[in-house]
């Protein structure tokens, strides 16, 4: 499966992603090709390779000879039936259309069906979106993803006026979105560039694990004013997840004023509940109580239910998560044959070889049942893994 990155490290817009597309290996005869397949009038583009301060990259920019009209979503629709594009493609521009109306429309406070598309929806947005979504069509992209957006200060002037910095159409669009301040006085992250991450992007954060294959890099409009590289990075790669890289969540909380006699039954409980391990360790805390800390490894999607358990059956009243990345090693459940019976265990995967461990509970069975010590169960069990009685 192919993936996309997007490193918004300068923000984003539709020119820049267009660029970063033509600079990873889309032809540039595709999007030339868009003008006359979107009835455009009076519209041509230029493409051509630029230097952004020590990087090169590729800019592209929407030229018009003739004024655009504004459209309404309607006429944006019609054009896109009328195109010839395949389904996917027309149905993606479309969705980035909508999504971009329904922010327009909450921050100016109309219908959506009265939202202009000034310079936002004429000739230069429909081929930006349009072309964004071709292009990641045309390169097999199966999964776009997109770093945290830097939202600078200031203002910016638009056909509705002066508005500050980021625009309320971007803050709309990026709502539930991963953001960052940025003290520069320039708009980094436009409209366009915001309604379309915040539709095809599966996710925002680090960059996920893959083959690398492509880099693009495609060059802003304009210079920033602090001499940093406005460009927008595309990596392109294959999805690369190694089973021993897993991401979780660790939760917390330190308790001086609960008894640790209801522990068993707590742990038993998050395990039950999917928790990967559970730990409580004793603490000094502040004024020198005794106390202790509670540690619960947890998957994202099981982390609510842990979150619940340890609020309702211990006196903690608050809870400290982070994500941390896991690195397990391969593994499987192997059943050995030992002179007592039959032993489950787990069969390893190590960089200095394959090691086998048996469960303690399978080892504790079969000790009270035959009368023998543990101890004596354990060496049977390393005997047997020795000789390869696996099953």
């Amino acid at each position: 499966m192919n993936i996309a990155y997007l490193d918004c490290f300068s923000g984003i817009s539709g020119d820049m992603l267009l660029g970063a597309l033509v600079d990873a290996g889309l032809p540039a005869a595709e999007l030339h090709a868009l003008v006359p397949a979107l009835g455009l009038k009076g519209c041509r583009l230029d493409i051509d390779r630029t230097m952004e301060s020590p990087l090169r990259a590729t800019r592209v920019a929407v030229l018009v000879d003739n004024l655009q009209p504004p459209r309404h979503l309607p006429e944006i629709e019609t054009i896109l039936n009328k195109s010839g594009l395949s389904p996917v493609v027309r149905e993606k521009s479309l969705a980035v259309f909508l999504r971009l109306a329904e922010a327009e429309a909450e921050v100016h406070g109309c219908a959506i069906s009265e939202v202009h598309f000034h310079e936002v929806g004429a000739a230069d947005a429909l081929i930006d979106i349009v072309g964004a979504v071709r292009g990641l069509h045309l390169l097999s992209i199966d999964k776009l993803f997109c770093s945290p957006l830097p939202m600078p200060r200031g203002w910016t002037d638009c056909a509705h006026g002066r508005l500050p910095l980021p625009a309320p159409a971007v803050c709309a669009l990026l709502r539930g979105v991963p953001v960052y301040g940025d003290e520069i006085d320039q708009e980094l992250v436009t409209p366009t560039g915001a309604a379309l991450v915040r539709t095809l992007a599966e996710g925002f954060g680090p960059l996920p694990p893959m083959l690398l294959t492509e880099t693009g890099y495609g060059a802003g409009s304009r210079k920033r004013s602090d001499g940093q590289p406005n460009l927008l990075r595309l990596l392109i790669g294959e999805e690369y997840a190694p089973a021993e890289a897993q991401q979780v969540e660790v939760i917390e909380t330190a308790l001086d004023d609960w008894s640790p006699e209801s522990w068993p039954y707590v742990a038993e409980k998050l395990l039950q509940a999917g928790a990967l391990d559970v730990l409580l360790m004793p603490v000094q805390m502040k004024k020198g109580r005794p106390g202790f800390l509670v540690r619960v490894i947890s998957t994202p999607a099981g982390s609510e239910a842990a979150k619940i358990i340890l609020l309702s059956e211990t006196s903690a009243i608050g809870l400290r998560c982070h994500s941390e990345q896991r690195r397990t090693l391969p593994r499987e459940i192997v059943t050995l044959q030992t002179k007592w019976g039959t032993v489950r265990g787990k069969k390893i995967s190590t960089p200095t070889g394959v090691v086998i461990t048996p469960e303690y509970e399978e080892c504790r069975r079969l000790a009270a049942a035959h009368g023998v010590p543990i101890r004596l169960v354990y060496e049977e069990v390393s005997r047997c893994a020795g000789n390869s009685n696996v099953s």
